[in-house]
């Protein structure tokens, strides 16, 4: 097969833009012949034309991995280190990059159409993508080994909490704690690390969801995608490249307490949002939920309080709203062979001292053939018992 070598490749690209033309298979087969690229054959034709197209409008060398339907992450440290999450820990693959300066160019063209800046004045960008996947990149000299490239994929399936259970994230007697705790209408959150399946596992107890409600989801960046009827979306939106027209996710929340909602849902609470959402909760709005990043269950009252703190809401009056509010926090981990489960369930509850405590209702090792039950389960049932 023809070898593209990267002037070569440049000049295409350059030729295929300055024409203002769509990028199809004709213009840049027009473009590559216009620069002097020779085919031998029509058999070469097809894997060059798309080798061109991936270049110019799509990922280049890892658009291939982005279509793979078990990739979840693409991570680029330099040029010639790539790695993907298959789903069952981090794999070292051998897609590599003629140069830094290429994956520097990849970064740039992926950020453009999401007008957002990335150069040595602004050396990182967080945005997603039109297709939906979440990009980050870092350019030297912030990271030192290279231009850094992540890459999260969302899924374009919907799993069950049956399917969860087969794949071994949740016993069987969790599967069945959680479904009441979605029908009971009680507030929570399901926290974890990154990576350890919180939005899949979200997007599968909202599709448990009654068919008669109506759910505002509030998202950075939309990755839920609950099985369900009736479904609202609200994506935040960053500040352009004058700084100006930023939608933060605590915007969000405050538009979709005027939409009426049955149930508010923030993506991944992790900032001021907090209060808001806190307020929607003691306000009559059952049924809400979100994410929160945490080490484990017991951190989560902190953890809030970290967030609250930013937006001025002070620790008494942010365990005041915690404990009316917020009823469960359910923590998932992802252990050292990749495989992500349900750890625990816990109880928010109110101690003597006012602040609010996460008691332990249930875990799970991964390994027994149902979970445990905790000092908190009392607390839990009661907090789950259906009128």
């Amino acid at each position: 097969m023809t070898v593209l070598d990267a002037a070569l490749l440049d000049r295409v690209r350059r030729r295929v833009a300055s024409s203002g033309a769509p990028v199809t298979a004709a213009a840049v087969a027009a473009a590559l012949r216009a620069e002097g690229g020779a085919l031998r054959g029509d058999a070469e034709l097809l894997p060059v034309l798309r080798l061109l197209q991936s270049e110019i409008t799509g990922a280049g060398p890892l658009e291939p991995l982005l279509r793979d339907p078990m990739v979840t992450d693409v991570l680029v440290n330099a040029c010639d280190d790539v790695w993907v999450d298959r789903g069952s820990g981090l794999e070292r693959v051998a897609v590599r990059f003629a140069d830094d300066l290429a994956v520097r160019r990849l970064a740039q063209r992926l950020a453009a159409p999401t007008g957002r800046r990335l150069d040595d004045a602004q050396p990182w960008v967080d945005a997603r993508l039109a297709d939906g996947v979440r990009l980050h990149a870092v350019l030297p000299p912030i990271a030192t080994g290279g231009t850094c490239l992540s890459l999260r994929v969302p899924r374009t399936r919907v799993f069950t909490l049956d399917e969860l259970v087969a794949a071994g994230s949740v016993p069987v007697d969790g599967a069945a704690l959680l479904a009441r705790l979605v029908e009971s209408r009680a507030a929570f959150l399901v926290t974890g690390g990154t990576g350890t399946g919180k939005t899949t596992l979200l997007s599968a107890l909202l599709s448990l969801v009654s068919m008669g409600d109506r759910l505002l989801l509030v998202e950075d960046a939309g990755e839920l995608a609950p099985a369900h009827p009736h479904v609202v979306r609200l994506e935040a939106r960053p500040p352009n490249l004058e700084g100006a027209g930023a939608v933060t996710l605590r915007d969000l929340v405050r538009q979709a307490l005027r939409m009426r909602p049955d149930r508010v849902v923030v993506g991944e609470v992790r900032g001021a949002e907090v209060v808001d959402l806190l307020a929607a909760l003691n306000t009559g709005h059952e049924g809400g939920c979100g994410t929160l990043h945490a080490n484990s269950a017991r951190d989560v009252p902190a953890r809030l309080e970290a967030l609250a703190a930013v937006a001025g809401l002070g620790r008494d009056a942010l365990h005041s709203q915690l404990a009316s509010g917020l009823r469960v926090a359910v923590h998932l981990v992802r252990g050292r062979d990749g495989q992500r489960r349900v750890a625990e369930v816990c109880a928010l509850a109110r101690g003597a001292d006012g602040l609010v405590r996460a008691e332990p209702a249930w875990s799970w090792d991964g390994l027994a053939g149902a979970g445990s039950r905790g000092a908190g389960w009392v607390l839990l049932d009661e907090l789950l018992s259906l009128p």
